[in-house]
């Protein structure tokens, strides 16, 4: 099996490159898809590929993995003698058109890819002995599942200082895995139907995009299943209430201990218990005395209040 080209990037700019990604899943996709990604949800993969909400730009940290990209798979090189070669083009399986990939180098001589990384010192267990990473070695069979290649190299520069390379080879129980879920994936794509929400931030902004605004009156009747969900709600909030509970609890002993004092020091940490000031707009006040005022400058903004009763 042998990937097709979708597009060529050569020469691309980023903003044509980034409407190009929404054609498909890519490799970085995957993990979040899977439900492990450490930064993104299903929901905000869902959202990006049907064009509701543009990608978020790359941290600091995503920066400088794309400068010192060069350098690790330079590094590669000099200590496998392994030469690599870019390719230039988004990538596409052959049976399952939505699966692509936008790789960072092939090895010269062996039907084999390459991946470079960087990551602090905080991470650097993750990569101990023969370990990587769940969602790079998903990854890169992503990657072997479009392209049919046997094996991935990846390699790692770690807190600026310790450099790791590895060999994925390729797992066809995995690969089939990825193949099923990003198929259904995809399916939800096309219909513009979201996932199943999760409590993330990307959910919570879905579900204002997609109903902004309720029907005046408009009541419906809910399957019997939500009584489990309301039930569900309930024992949460009431866990919530007793740790909120216990937290001030704690707070205010804290408090006691200060007294009048500002600061407190216990080893390395601070107790701290400041004064604060602020000024608000008192606008019951303004609205009673200047009017027009108000109501020039008043917003009107419209949510949407969630409640059990």
């Amino acid at each position: 099996m042998q990937a097709s080209v979708l597009v060529k990037t050569k020469d691309m700019d980023k903003s044509e490159w980034l409407q190009w990604r929404k054609k498909g899943i890519g490799g970085s996709d995957v993990a979040a898809i899977a439900g492990l990604s450490r930064y993104k949800s299903p929901v905000q993969v869902w959202l990006e590929k049907t064009g509701q909400v543009e990608p978020e730009e790359p941290g600091e940290a995503a920066y400088w993995g794309q400068v010192l990209e060069e350098i690790v798979a330079k590094e590669f090189t000099a200590r496998t003698g392994k030469k690599l070669k870019r390719r230039l083009a988004i990538l596409q399986h052959p049976q399952y058109p939505f699966m692509i990939a936008n790789i960072d180098r092939v090895v010269v001589g062996e039907e084999a890819g390459f991946e470079a990384k960087t990551t602090s010192e905080w991470h650097k267990d993750e990569w101990e002995e023969d370990k990587i990473p769940d969602e790079y070695i998903l990854q890169c069979q992503h990657y072997m599942a479009v392209t049919g290649f046997s094996k991935w190299y990846i390699a790692v520069l770690i807190g600026g200082n310790k450099f790791r390379w590895k060999v994925i080879e390729r797992d066809e129980e995995i690969i089939q895995y990825l193949i099923k879920i990003e198929s259904d994936f995809w399916k939800l794509v096309e219909t513009n139907t979201p996932p199943e929400m999760d409590g993330s931030q990307a959910s919570t902004e879905a579900l204002k995009l997609l109903y902004p605004k309720a029907e005046e009156g408009k009541a419906i009747e809910l399957p019997l299943s939500t009584q489990d969900l309301i039930e569900e709600y309930e024992q949460i909030c009431e866990k919530e209430k007793e740790i909120a509970e216990q937290k001030e609890a704690v707070v205010n002993k804290l408090k006691a201990l200060l007294g009048d004092a500002e600061v407190g020091y216990v080893g390395n940490k601070r107790v701290i218990w400041k004064n604060i000031s602020s000024a608000r707009l008192d606008t019951k006040a303004l609205k009673e005395e200047m009017p027009e005022v108000y109501e020039k400058y008043a917003k009107l903004t419209t949510y949407r209040r969630f409640e059990i009763k």
